[in-house]
């Protein structure tokens, strides 16, 4: 069997790893000329890095990233609402890892073109269409560059991992539509800064109006620094009249723009203008989603990750969802007598998870214990326990990861 991977990104990359240590042959098609570290920070949940462990990518995602050691939520005045350890320091047999998104793809692309070979992933080609009959796909691909030229390539199963936009979402859902869009603007960047609390730690503030991020996501050039990370979401537009501004991870933000966005926070320690103005580079895109659909499989095709289940970045559930997609379906693959039915088992258990963190997302996941306490107290707080009680606190973000898959007893669970 040969599985066509349309997308060189987190999901797309560990499903060939996947499917290489089932004794599955893949070859990956990205659209991008290059694999390059573009993005800036995220965080991977032990659920997702237990995976990876198992592909024996821990030791280099240890020399790259942070292993986050606490969560703090606090309101826009700096004050906290909620602390928790995470990761191992949190009893996990695994780490959260907080990490550069382009230095984890480039970890799990270095593993794939080590273990797989040079021709396992062909950049500059971007998926045209497919057509498929009953003993295969045929998926046409063109020059991303220049637009010219054209391959087509045979397999068994063609896999639709090209994120939001996906070329094979939009040819099974033809009137779908633009991603859906609730008027917030995200910027993100990342400098080299004094490390503040443990050197671990990572701060969340504000409601899903005006929401900052601030973490470490790598080490820095002495041993009080790290590079760290900031994330500023900002409800800027009403979507009912204005439409969304072109969304790209690769789009330059002007700091102009976000610097009175950024004076809006206190964060106890961090100087959060500060940090933005030191900043060499920023990146803008709008926060966007789509609805959950009734089906991702269609014959010997599937989609996977955003092109599947784009979903607000709250929760730090994104890339997870991708990789634990990529586990779910290689191992229908390896078990399933046929490709088709390897692809519905796949879908009839990712599908619902996804749909539902989907829709958590939306309103703010386990962040949303912050629009709750906001909510009752838009001013402050003198006892954070006289506006919302710890149990009701407590729901909210432990809720939010059973639902997810990351609670300590699923995770640690052989």
């Amino acid at each position: 069997m040969t599985v066509l991977i349309a997308g060189g990104g987190v999901g797309g990359l560990t499903l060939a790893l996947m499917l290489h240590a089932r004794g599955i042959k893949s070859v990956v098609f990205e659209q991008a000329t290059e694999i390059r570290e573009l993005g800036v920070g995220i965080n991977t949940l032990p659920h997702a890095i237990k995976e990876l462990a198992a592909l024996g990518l821990l030791p280099t995602l240890d020399e790259v990233a942070v292993r986050t050691k606490e969560l703090i939520y606090i309101n826009r005045l700096g004050q906290e609402i909620w602390r928790e350890l995470r990761g191992t320091d949190a009893g996990f047999e695994f780490p959260q890892f907080s990490i550069h998104r382009g230095r984890l793809q480039k970890v799990i692309y270095e593993e794939v073109i080590r273990k797989l070979g040079p021709d396992a992933v062909r950049t500059g080609q971007r998926l045209a269409g497919f057509i498929q009959d009953e003993g295969g796909v045929t998926a046409h691909f063109t020059d991303s560059r220049y637009g010219t030229g054209s391959l087509t390539v045979r397999g068994e199963v063609l896999v639709a991992a090209d994120g939001i936009h996906s070329v094979a979402r939009r040819q099974f859902y033809p009137k779908e539509g633009m991603p859906s869009w609730q008027g917030v603007v995200l910027w993100r960047g990342a400098t080299e800064w004094p490390q503040f609390l443990s050197g671990r730690s990572m701060y969340i503030g504000g409601g899903m109006g005006a929401k900052l991020a601030l973490y470490p996501i790598a080490p820095g050039s002495t041993p009080q620094t790290r590079l760290t990370n900031w994330a500023i979401a900002i409800r800027v537009a009403d979507p009912s009249t204005t439409p969304p501004p072109k969304d790209s991870w690769s789009r330059q933000g002007r700091m102009e723009e976000v610097i009175p966005y950024a004076r809006r926070f206190s964060v106890p320690g961090v100087d959060v203008e500060a940090i933005v103005r030191a900043t060499p580079v920023c990146f803008e895109y709008p926060m966007c989603d789509r609805d959950p659909l009734p089906r991702w499989s269609f014959g010997r095709v599937t989609l996977l990750g955003d092109a599947a289940h784009p979903m607000y970045p709250v929760g730090s559930n994104g890339a997870a969802q991708a990789i634990l997609d990529a586990r779910c379906l290689a191992d229908n693959l390896k078990s399933a007598e046929h490709p088709m039915q390897a692809l519905h088992a796949y879908q009839a258990e990712r599908l619902p998870k996804t749909a539902e963190i989907v829709r958590l997302n939306r309103t703010g996941g386990p962040e949303r214990v912050i629009d709750e306490v906001e909510k009752l107290a838009p001013a402050g707080f003198d006892y954070v326990d006289r506006v919302l009680s710890h149990s009701e606190r407590e729901a909210i973000v432990k809720g939010y990861a059973g639902k997810a898959g990351f609670q300590q007893a699923q995770v640690n669970r052989k």
